[in-house]
């Protein structure tokens, strides 16, 4: 390159420093927004209220008297392996259930459900996030009231603990 780049500098004293906004000045400012029209203006206290739709499904389950415990199977410990045979493993196409990864769902009658499970290898990509995932899920079941998951890993896993019908998704069979 023929041209040379100069980087010129301007030396000041001082910068003026910038004004702030105030009420009355923003007030001056004529801005225009649509106003709704009134047949859609509602009062204030109509919009504090909630709407009927948020509650539409809850309301109607009350109304035929269905409770949160109704919506189970009765079975707590078979909720709570339906809700594990619903997480699968990021890398294998098979809920975490059927993987074998899950040594046992223990659940007292009070609602305190207890799962002992381990990962196919300590190093698993998801041994942070998984062990948590499997503590919500189980809480969120109906009837559970506290859910803890104890991480384990004697004996390791292997693929002879996984189900009959994990070992034919994965073509083992």
């Amino acid at each position: 390159m023929d041209s040379e780049r100069k980087i010129m500098v301007e030396e000041v004293d001082a910068v003026d420093a910038p004004r702030k906004a105030r009420v009355d000045e923003a007030a001056d400012e004529k801005a225009y927004v649509a106003a709704p029209s009134p047949a859609e203006a509602e009062s204030d206290s109509a919009k504090l209220e909630r709407k009927k739709d948020y509650l539409e499904g809850f309301l109607a389950s009350q109304s035929s008297g269905e409770s949160d415990e109704d919506t189970g199977s009765g079975d707590l410990r078979a909720d709570i392996i339906a809700a594990l045979k619903e997480i699968y493993d990021p890398e294998i196409p098979v809920n975490i259930y059927d993987l074998g990864l899950i040594y046992g769902v223990e659940v007292t009658e009070n609602g305190e459900a207890a799962v002992a499970m381990t990962l196919t290898t300590p190093h698993c990509p998801v041994a942070e996030t998984m062990p948590g995932e499997v503590e919500l899920r189980v809480g969120s079941v109906p009837g559970v009231g506290h859910a803890e998951v104890n991480l384990v890993w004697d004996p390791p896993w292997d693929p002879s603990k996984m189900t009959d019908e994990a070992k034919l998704e994965l073509g083992m069979l």
